[in-house]
């Protein structure tokens, strides 16, 4: 199977931080309407403790650390994602393997 056909689950579960390797990963893929909320989010000057209740749901009240760790990790892999030609590497089937 190609994986063609595949759409990123719209709310798949967020781990309590983004992958930082230089390739991307499954969890980017699975993640990349995340990805995209976050950032327009950002771009609207959205307060960070909605963006992770909305989007990343972690309450902020209840577990601030982790709400903060997991916002600022996923918004600075979204940006990485972005600048690193999210399009050119989906068109390419993703580096997979890499290291």
């Amino acid at each position: 199977s190609t994986g063609v056909s595949c759409v990123p689950p719209l709310d798949p579960k967020v781990a309590d931080t983004a992958p930082d390797e230089q390739v991307l990963t499954p969890y980017d893929e699975q993640h990349a309407v995340t990805y995209m909320r976050i950032l327009d989010a950002e771009k609207a000057n959205a307060d960070w403790q909605e963006v992770a209740r909305i989007v990343l749901r972690i309450d902020p009240i209840s577990e601030p650390d982790r709400a903060r760790r997991a916002y600022e990790s996923h918004l600075a892999r979204a940006k990485w994602v972005a600048r690193h030609g999210y399009r050119d590497l989906l068109a390419r089937g993703w580096p997979k393997g890499e290291s």
